[in-house]
């Protein structure tokens, strides 16, 4: 069993001393637009995609806590000052520190994909859950999800036109295995140099 790591960072928040929901332009010190990152394993795409876009506010979570600490180090280290990590469960926290209409973007890069049949249940993102946050999703706000696993991938892009509510950037293509300008992150990039495919999809909220 790993041992949990404290993490002291500036830009690292414990939910527990949040309100619900926060007033995230007082926690930034900004009104900028707010994004989420759902899963940020070492924080390699959320630097990359804060320092593209110093105009919106990204909140990175994470449930595990070494992948929290790595993630603060890492941007610590750069000094960027639009990000915030916490350590939570998805549901729990966009449900109790997310306003709904609020957010400009969501990403989700490579979640657990459960490759046993009888797991696949446990898979963060399908109709239920992007229901879920679509209500939380501010009008022309992007939806970005992607993993290497071909099943998965197959399962959300044949999933999302039938959730009433999102528009595909894509389209007339489900998905792609290639998005220019979308940063790959360290998992994507292990994948890649294994052969796999990534599937990207990218959706916006009417």
């Amino acid at each position: 069993m790993q041992s949990f790591i404290h993490i002291e960072s500036p830009n690292y928040l414990r939910p527990e001393n949040l309100s619900s929901p926060p007033d995230w332009g007082a926690v930034f010190g900004n009104q900028q637009p707010l994004a989420l990152e759902i899963g940020c394993g070492v924080g390699d795409f959320m630097l990359k995609t804060a320092l593209d876009h110093p105009e919106t506010n990204f909140v990175a979570i994470d449930f595990y806590n070494k992948g929290c600490w790595k993630s603060c180090r890492r941007i610590d280290r750069h000094g960027v000052g639009n990000v915030r990590v916490l350590r939570d469960e998805a549901r729990i926290f966009v449900t109790e520190r997310i306003a709904k209409g609020s957010l400009s973007a969501v990403y989700i890069n490579c979640p657990d994909p459960w490759p046993k049949k009888r797991h696949r249940k446990r898979r963060l993102v399908n109709r239920e859950f992007v229901e879920f946050l679509l209500q939380y999703l501010a009008p022309g706000a992007d939806f970005y999800f992607a993993t290497d696993f071909d099943d998965y991938g197959l399962d959300v892009a044949q999933m999302l036109p039938e959730v009433a509510g999102l528009e595909n950037q894509f389209a007339p293509d489900q998905y792609r295995h290639e998005f220019p300008g979308y940063h790959l992150s360290k998992y994507m990039r292990k994948f890649m140099a294994e052969g796999k495919r990534i599937y990207f999809v990218h959706y916006r909220a009417k």
